[in-house]
């Protein structure tokens, strides 16, 4: 698969569940990828924080675990290194460095050094900028969702990796999907009982 036919699949995050089993082994693949001790190669400490911070908050640990158990951080500085262009990467790391621009003007502190509340203000207020205002009709006047996102929004990138990080790890795919990454045994040509003859 090229590279910027996966990126297109990252788009399609949204729709995890209705993905291939090629298109999820693929970003399994991307998994194996990842060195047994954490190395990054794009983000720097504070920006790694940030995002296994943000990871977190979007899919925090509950009865399974969460995205800083699935290292989600760490395949994005994957896919950040090796899948995107400069100006991709570019885009990404603005966004970033906007959220402890937002924090600091309203809290007078990075985004990691504020309490979950008011991280959690600051993540909504992104999310919200996803949505626009469009009217349906006369009777409806909600805030609807954009069909498509906005181009190289930080926010909406982020999301769609964590989604993909974490569901495609061995953690998420697993544990909270439930599935088997290597099936239990192989049936390969066993003939398929006529059901009509047990009746």
């Amino acid at each position: 698969m090229e590279r910027r036919d996966a990126l297109k699949l990252l788009a399609g995050a949204a729709m995890l569940p209705l993905l291939s089993r090629d298109t999820l082994a693929f970003f399994r693949e991307v998994h194996e990828q990842l060195p047994a001790t954490s190395a990054l190669k794009t983000l720097n400490p504070h920006q790694d924080v940030t995002i296994t911070t943000i990871a977190e908050l979007i899919i925090p640990q509950t009865d399974t675990p969460g995205a800083k158990a699935a290292r989600v951080n760490e395949f994005i500085d994957l896919i950040l290194t090796e899948w995107y262009d400069e100006k991709e990467r570019g885009r990404f790391l603005a966004g970033l460095a906007d959220v402890d621009s937002r924090s600091q003007n309203r809290f007078g502190k990075n985004f990691v050094e504020c309490p979950e509340k008011q991280q959690t203000e600051i993540l909504r207020e992104l999310d919200e900028e996803l949505t626009v205002s469009r009217p349906v009709g006369a009777f409806d006047s909600r805030p609807r969702r954009r069909t498509e996102p906005p181009e190289g929004n930080f926010f909406f990138m982020m999301k769609q990796l964590t989604l993909v990080g974490y569901y495609t790890s061995e953690i998420g795919f697993e544990q909270e999907l439930r599935e088997e990454i290597i099936p239990p045994r192989h049936a390969g040509c066993v003939p398929i009982e006529d059901e009509s003859n047990g009746r």
